[in-house]
Parts: structure tokens; sequence; C-alpha cells
């Protein structure tokens, strides 16, 4: 099959596609381009999460708007399907694969996940397929690793036996099929015809611009995109120890901020977590390993917002003691543990370091989440009896509380808030000890 029988098999959506990932970006993926009239399978090592699929049911929990009903209609109807079996990839036209892409402790990429999919998508990948990564990758990793490993698993050459390109994803839990459908996406092939056939699959799910170029402009993209938003989260978090330390409020200063044209400083917080950007800047380090490029910015930024849960943990401890409490066998109530709002995705949690911290610290911790499985006890029974209770995750749930009804639950009335749900004169009007990231 060419490039250009594919095009048009892809413009009459007889294109068969195969998705290889199915978590918070191979899922929504292979959701809309099914809800767009494609023949879609999607292949996952977790047999759990594929009998999900295969019920309809989406394994996605959180609030995801239109994920779970476009999930059962898709199913319903038949075009959309789930396996384990990468042999089921055989007849696939495209196959897009999306599995994690992590970093070790020493901030090495560890793509241990894909280079096992290449290894077992090669075998089975029929002549003129196109491979879509839209896993993030460090730059050149396209053509390093990604290449090499499917020329060699497959015994096919890139641009003649198959063809191969790079899609980042831009996804965040909570709008998954809005981003999918709502914001640009750089789309980058081995050769200029692999980006224009990329594009016109895209074409039929993306709604905006779509940006055509190589695979190593959209793996730098992908890399330094979120890097700037870590670096820019670093520098509000670095201004809320400063506001802190001189009894300022980081909350009114970053309104004033950003009333002045062309600034937009970031949230300040108790953390950075999620998939992307406690990872991705370490990516787009790793690609200058050994280059002589002196990297100062990207550090720097990476070291200020993984301490803020230990900052947290800090203000905790000071809370706590000025009340005459030590921390050893303080009972501590932990409220969030995904990494964002409304999700339930745990993925480098910033209360996992917290709790560690604490812990390590002697408190006896209790958790809740309203999104996350193991965590979803009765509220008011775990923050029963606290010492001290510590706000991680903005979700809704927790912004709606009762500040007075939990009040008269808890032994002592300490609130730290790590993500500003409250004010600190709604906290304090409510008999709390308020402490807040940013608040001297």
């Amino acid at each position: 099959m060419t490039l250009a029988d594919l095009r048009e098999r892809i413009r009459r959506r007889e294109a068969l596609l195969g998705v290889v990932g199915l978590g918070y970006v191979g899922l929504p993926v292979a959701v809309v381009f099914a809800e767009a009239g494609f023949d879609v399978l999607g292949m996952d090592i977790d047999a759990d999460r594929v009998a999900k699929i295969n019920a309809g049911v989406s394994p996605i929990e959180g609030q995801e708007p239109g994920l779970a009903e476009i999930l059962a209609q898709v199913v319903r109807t038949g075009r959309l399907r789930a396996t384990t079996e990468y042999d089921a990839l055989r007849d696939r036209d495209v196959v897009i694969v999306a599995v994690h892409t992590p970093v070790d402790e020493e901030k090495v990429p560890r793509y241990d996940a894909l280079k096992t999919a290449l290894i077992h998508l090669g075998p089975v990948l029929k002549n003129g397929t196109l491979v879509i990564v839209e896993s993030t990758i460090a730059p050149r990793t396209t053509e390093e690793l990604i290449r090499p490993l499917l020329e060699q698993s497959s015994g096919k050459r890139a641009n003649e036996g198959f063809h191969l390109g790079h899609c980042p994803e831009r996804v965040t839990p909570g709008r998954l099929l809005h981003n999918l459908r709502a914001m640009s996406r750089v789309v980058g092939g081995l050769t200029p015809e692999t980006t224009e056939t990329m594009a016109d699959l895209y074409r039929h799910v993306v709604q905006v611009d779509l940006d055509l170029t190589d695979c190593l402009t959209a793996e730098l993209v992908k890399t330094v995109e979120n890097a700037y938003r870590d670096v820019q989260i670093a520098f509000a978090n670095e201004v809320s120890l400063i506001c802190e330390a001189v009894g300022g409020d980081v909350w009114r200063v970053r309104e004033l901020v950003n009333k002045v044209p062309a600034r937009n400083m970031h949230l300040p917080g108790a953390g950075v977590g999620g998939h992307c950007i406690p990872k991705d800047p370490w990516l787009l380090a790793y690609s200058v390993r050994d280059k002589e490029v002196p990297l100062r910015l990207i550090p720097a930024a990476r070291a200020v917002n993984d301490s803020m849960p230990l900052h947290v943990a800090d203000i905790t401890v000071g809370a706590l003691r000025e009340a005459g409490v030590g921390i050893a066998g303080a009972n501590v109530a932990v409220l969030g543990y995904a990494y964002l709002e409304n999700s339930d995705d745990t993925r480098n949690s910033p209360s996992e370091a917290l709790v560690a911290r604490l812990q390590e610290l002697g408190a006896c911790i209790r958790v809740h989440d309203t999104y996350v499985p193991e965590y979803r006890g009765d509220l008011w029974q775990i923050v029963e009896g606290c010492d001290a209770l510590v706000v991680m995750v903005a979700h809704d749930a927790y912004r709606t509380l009762d500040l007075r009804m939990l009040r008269a639950r808890v032994a002592r009335p300490i609130l730290i808030d790590g993500r500003h749900v409250f004010s600190a004169e709604q906290a304090r009007a409510a008999g709390w000890i308020y402490r807040g990231i940013g608040q001297g």
C-alpha cells in the first residue's frame, strides 16, 4: 500500500486504525477516531482495562465530559474494540502508539514500554502501515531509537515498508476530549509525504490548526512547551516563598502583576504532578546530554517545584508547633491524592511526597480523595479528631465544604491550604488557624 492509497482510505474513513496503550492518551484518541467513523482496535496489556472497554465502561474516572458516553456508544456500534494481543493489529493501516515514557531517578528516559511496544508491533506491521508515536519523547528519539528498532523488529525499511511520524499529545485529565478536538497539534513525519498523510488523518478529529513539520521539531515543541510551563510555575512558587517570608499575599500580588500587559504569572501551589511536566523538562535536557550545553534554568525550576510538597510539610510542622503539638504522633488528614483537581490521576502526585515526609517525621496520616478509589472513604470520619488538615487538591467537593461543620469534627482547627481552595478570611471566620501557600 502506497501513501497515496492510504491517504485515499483515510479520506473515505476506510483506513483501519490501531491504538497501542489505552490510558489517559490512547483511550480518548481511540474514542474520538471511532466517533469520527473509523474502525479502531485498541491494544493494551492490562486485561482488566481491556475488558472494561469492551463492556463499554470507561476505566478513567474523575470528571471527563463526554468520554464515558461516547465510549459506550462507539463500542455498542462496533467501531471500537480492545484486545491484549499485538497479533490482532496485523490488518491495521495506521497504528498510533501512546505508551508512558517516564524518567528514572537519574533523570534518564525509561523507554521500556515504548521499546516493548515497538518490538512486538514490528512483526505484525503489514506493508505500508503508518506508525504514529504520540508518546512524549526526547528530541532525536524518533531517528535514534524508534526508527531503527521498528526496522529491526519488522524487517522493513522506513519510508518503504512502513512510514513513521510523531504527533505529540496535548491532553489534560478533565479535558481529554476537549483538548483532542480544540487544541492545535504539531504533526511531524520522516518525510513531507508522511507528514501530509498524518495531517489528513488528524483533520478528521482536530477542529483547529495542524502545524506540519518534521519529527525533530515536533519532539522539541512538546518538550519545550512543558519545560516552559514548569519554569513559569517555579517562578510563581518562588514568589510565593518570598511573600510568605516578608508577610505578603501572593494571590493579591499575582492578581495585580497580571494586570500589566504581557504578564502572565502562573499559579503557585503545593507541587507539580502528572505524567508530563515533572519529566518532560528532563527529556528536553537529555537530548543534549553529550553536548556542551550548560543547563541551569530547567534543573533549577524542577528543584523548586519538587520542593513544594516538602514546604507544605514544613508549614504543617510549624503550625502544629505554634499550637503546642509535636509532629510525632500528630493526626494529620490530607485532602486530595490525585495530582489534578477533579481527576483520579495520581501519577507523580505531590501528595505522595507530602505523605512520605510527614510519615518520616512520625505523623499519623489519613488520606481522602473524591476520585481515587483507595481513598474514597467517608470524609467526615477521616477528619474526625485530627490535629491538622492539609488541602492538597482543589477538587470541587472540597471547595464546597462547610468549614464550620468541618471545624466541629477535628481535634484542633489547623488548616493548611496548599491550593488556595479557601481564603484566609473565610477560614478564620469559621474558627480555623489558617496557613496557606504564599501568605505570610
